[in-house]
Order: C-alpha cells, then sequence, then structure tokens
C-alpha cells in the first residue's frame, strides 16, 4: 500500500492562464445574466459543460481547464486572501 501524498504543481504562466479563462467565463456568465459562482461551481462539482454559457465561447474555455488545477488556484486564492 502506497501512503505517500499525492502533490499538485502549477507554473506561474498556467495558473495565469487559468486566470484569464475563468474571468472571461464568469465576464460571459454575468453578460447573459447568470449568477457565475453557482455556475462554476455547479461545473466543478458536475463536470456538466451545460453548467457554463456557450456566450463569448465561454464553454469551450472551461473544457480545457482541467479541475484538479482549477480548484488548486481557487484554494490558493481563497487562503491568500
Amino acid at each position: 500500500m502506497n501512503d505517500k501524498t499525492m502533490t499538485f504543481s502549477m507554473n506561474e504562466d498556467k495558473e495565469a492562464e487559468l486566470r484569464k479563462n475563468l474571468t472571461i467565463i464568469y465576464d460571459a456568465l454575468i453578460q447573459k445574466g447568470y449568477n457565475p459562482i453557482n455556475q462554476i461551481v455547479g461545473y466543478i462539482l458536475s463536470e456538466d459543460p451545460t453548467y457554463i454559457t456557450t456566450f463569448n465561447n465561454a464553454r469551450s474555455l472551461i473544457r480545457h481547464i482541467d479541475r484538479d488545477e482549477l480548484l488548486q488556484v481557487l484554494v490558493k486564492s481563497y487562503l491568500n486572501s
């Protein structure tokens, strides 16, 4: 049995790109009248892309974001603020 803790590591460029894309997705959801936090959380929990609007290519962008990496950035941001 392997009891080592798994670690995630992401370089700054990839994190910056993820933040940029998440901002685009957030803005698209706002512009379409959705609650962006609820919609993004729904996507993270279910991986169902229909939580994200197709407006401004947001759905395509979110499908290219790894959920583990997204959660890592969100937790890091929450704990650093």
